[in-house]
């Protein structure tokens, strides 16, 4: 029985999956591709509070005064 047709998030093509498709729920890697360049350029968020900003990294190695 063939996978039913879906709707791809990024670009609203309808296509079928093919069975275990690497790319699903989009309809191609590029259309993944994509979508994870929104997430890594913080074009896509959830939303939510914002988090405290970091603080200054700890520069202690361990290693005794000199």
């Amino acid at each position: 029985m063939p996978s039913p047709a879906r709707k791809c998030p990024n670009c609203g093509r309808t296509y079928r999956p093919a069975p275990g498709s690497a790319w699903r729920p989009f309809c191609s890697e590029r259309c993944q591709l994509v979508d994870l360049g929104g997430w890594l350029t913080e074009r896509h968020a959830i939303a939510g509070e914002k988090a405290a900003p970091e603080s200054e990294p700890d520069t202690d190695r361990g290693e005794p005064p000199r």
